[in-house]
C-alpha cells in the first residue's frame, strides 16, 4: 500500500464532503443551482467511491482509481451554482451556512 492510497482517501473524503455541503445549501435557500449540484454530486460521489475501491483492491490500477476521483472532483467543480455569500468569512463557506429563505405563507 503506497501513499497514493492516503490520496485517493482524502479525494474521496472531499467529493463527499462537498456534495453535502452542496445539499445543505440547498436546503437552506432552495436555489435551483445547488439542487442540480446536490442531485449531480450523488453522482459524483459514487464515482469517487468506485476510484477509491479500485485503488484499494487492485494495486496494479491505483492510478487509474485516482483518475477517477480526479474526474469526479472536476466534474463536481463544473456545476454552475448561484452566488450565496456576501461578506461572511471562510468558516461559513467552508461549513455552507447560509441564510435560510422563509416561504412565503399567506
Amino acid at each position: 500500500m503506497t501513499y497514493l492510497i492516503w490520496v485517493a482517501m482524502f479525494g474521496t473524503a472531499a467529493t463527499l464532503f462537498l456534495w453535502l455541503r452542496d445539499a445543505r445549501i440547498f436546503f437552506r435557500t432552495g436555489l435551483p443551482g445547488y439542487r442540480k449540484a446536490a442531485y449531480y454530486g450523488v453522482l459524483h460521489g459514487a464515482l469517487a467511491s468506485l476510484g477509491l475501491m479500485v485503488a484499494l483492491t487492485m494495486p496494479d490500477f491505483e492510478l487509474l482509481g485516482l483518475g477517477l476521483i480526479l474526474a469526479a472532483m472536476y466534474l463536481q467543480g463544473n456545476c454552475v451554482r448561484e452566488k450565496v455569500w456576501k461578506d461572511e468569512g471562510m468558516q461559513e463557506r467552508f461549513l455552507g451556512s447560509v441564510p435560510r429563505q422563509q416561504a412565503n405563507k399567506k
